[in-house]
C-alpha cells in the first residue's frame, strides 16, 4: 500500500473551530511539533485576515524548519500579494466549485469561477509561488465541472488540488467512487487532496477512503479540531492507514500523543477522554474479561501496541472489574493479596462504583485492603 502525504490544517482550519484562538507562541509550537512529528505539509493561516495574521505566518516562516508551508487564500490578486509578503511561497487557491456555493456566495457560474481561479492562479504562479487549488464544496460539484477545472489549471501548471467534503455530504463509498472517477479523467501526474469535515462522525472513513481510491495527500487537524464539529483527525488518519489499510507514512506515532495534548491545551476546547489515539481513556479498562484477557495475552483486546504512540494500558476498577483485576492493581503497588481478600474487596469496589458512579481510587483500594487485613487478625 502506498505511503500517506499529510497537509495539516489544525493552524488554519482548527483555528477556525468556535472559540478557538492560538496566540503567537501557542502557533511557533505547534508548527514545530507538527514538523518533528513527521507532517510533510502544514497549512498555517489567511493572510488576508490581517496584518496580525500575516505577522503570525512569517514568524512561523521564519523557523526554517523542513516541513512545507501554506497559505489559504481567496481566488483574488490582493490575497495573493498579502500571502507572497509573508515569505510562505506555497499558495494555496479556493474557489467555491458546487453551483449552490458559486452562485449563493458569489453570484458566479461555473464557468465564471473557473476563469476568476485562473486569474488568481496565473497571478501566484507570475510571482513564483507554487500553487496548490481549493476546490470548495467539491462533493455537491458537477463532475464534468471538475474534470474541467483540473485539466485547465493543469495546462497552466499546477498539480495539486483539494477535494473538499466540505458540507460532509458523502459518505465512504461515495467519496472513493468520486476521486477514483476525477482521477480517472485528469493526467496521471496530479495530485488529489482530500479534505473532509465531521458532521456525520465520517470525517476519518471518508478521508481513508478516498486516499484508498487514489488521492495522495490527506488533509487533517490534529484531534481532529475544525468548523462545526471538525475534521479528520490526523493521529486517527495515520494510525488507521498503518494498521488497517498496511500503508506507511513519514509521521512519527510516539510523538502524536504530546502533539495532541499541546493543540488541544492551546485550543481551550475538550475532545472528550475517550478520543481515539489521544485521549485520556484511550487504553484504559475496567472490564474484568478484558483485563483478565489483557494480562494473559495482550493481542487478545487490542490491534496495535499503546507503546505505538508512546502509551500503555492502563486499568482502573469499577463495576465491571473482575477479582483479577483488583489483585493486578494491588500487585502493581507491591500488594499481593489471596483469591479471597480479593473477592471481598470485589465486592466493595462494586458498590462504591454503583453508588459514586465512577471507578475506585487506588489509595481507597489499599485503605480497604488494611481494614480487610486488620479485621482478619481481630479474628485470629
Amino acid at each position: 500500500m502506498k505511503s500517506l502525504k499529510l497537509c495539516d490544517t489544525t493552524l488554519r482550519d482548527g483555528e477556525q473551530a468556535a472559540g478557538v484562538s492560538f496566540t503567537r507562541a501557542e502557533k511557533l509550537e505547534i508548527a514545530k511539533l507538527l514538523s518533528e512529528c513527521g507532517v510533510e505539509q502544514a497549512e498555517v493561516g489567511i493572510p488576508a485576515m490581517g496584518t496580525r495574521e500575516q505577522e503570525d505566518i512569517a514568524a512561523i516562516a521564519g523557523l526554517n524548519l523542513p516541513m512545507k508551508l501554506m497559505t489559504w487564500n481567496r481566488s483574488l490578486p490582493g490575497d495573493i500579494d498579502k500571502a507572497r509578503a509573508t515569505g510562505v511561497n506555497w499558495s494555496h487557491v479556493s474557489i467555491p466549485v458546487s453551483e449552490i456555493q458559486l452562485q449563493g456566495k458569489l453570484g458566479l457560474s461555473a464557468d465564471e469561477g473557473l476563469n476568476k481561479l485562473l486569474g488568481a492562479a496565473e497571478y501566484a504562479l507570475s510571482l513564483g509561488m507554487t500553487v496548490s487549488v481549493g476546490m470548495e464544496d467539491s462533493s455537491r460539484a458537477d463532475m464534468g465541472f471538475l474534470v474541467r477545472l483540473v485539466n485547465s489549471l493543469h495546462r497552466e501548471g499546477i498539480r495539486r488540488f483539494r477535494y473538499a467534503d466540505t458540507v460532509s455530504a458523502h459518505h465512504p463509498g461515495q467519496i472513493a467512487g468520486r476521486v477514483s472517477t476525477l482521477l480517472g479523467e485528469v493526467p496521471g501526474d496530479v495530485e488529489l487532496e482530500v479534505h473532509c469535515h465531521n458532521d456525520f462522525g465520517l470525517a476519518v472513513a471518508n478521508t481513508l477512503s478516498g486516499i484508498a481510491a487514489g488521492a495522495a495527500w490527506a488533509s487533517t487537524t490534529v484531534a481532529g479540531i475544525g468548523e462545526r464539529t471538525g475534521n479528520a483527525a490526523m493521529e486517527e488518519v495515520v494510525m488507521a492507514w498503518h494498521h488497517l489499510y498496511g500503508g506507511d507514512s513519514s509521521v512519527r506515532f510516539d510523538l502524536l500523543k504530546g502533539l495532541a495534548d499541546k493543540v488541544i491545551a492551546a485550543s481551550g476546547r475538550s475532545v472528550g477522554d475517550a478520543k481515539p489515539i489521544v485521549g485520556q481513556l484511550a487504553f484504559t479498562h475496567e472490564s474484568g474479561i478484558h483485563v483478565d484477557g489483557l494480562m494473559k495475552e495482550r493481542a487478545t483486546y487490542q490491534t496495535f501496541d499503546p507503546s505505538e504512540v508512546g502509551r500503555s494500558h492502563r486499568f482502573v476498577l469499577g463495576k465491571h472489574s473482575g477479582t483479577g483485576g483488583v489483585a493486578h492493581v494491588l500487585e502493581q503497588l507491591g500488594l499481593a493479596i489471596t483469591p479471597d481478600t480479593a473477592g471481598r474487596l470485589l465486592v466493595r469496589v462494586r458498590e462504591y462504583a454503583e453508588s459514586h458512579k465512577g471507578t475506585v481510587p487506588e489509595y481507597m483500594l489499599v485503605q480497604w485492603l488494611m481494614e480487610e487485613q486488620q479485621r482478619a487478625q481481630n479474628v485470629v
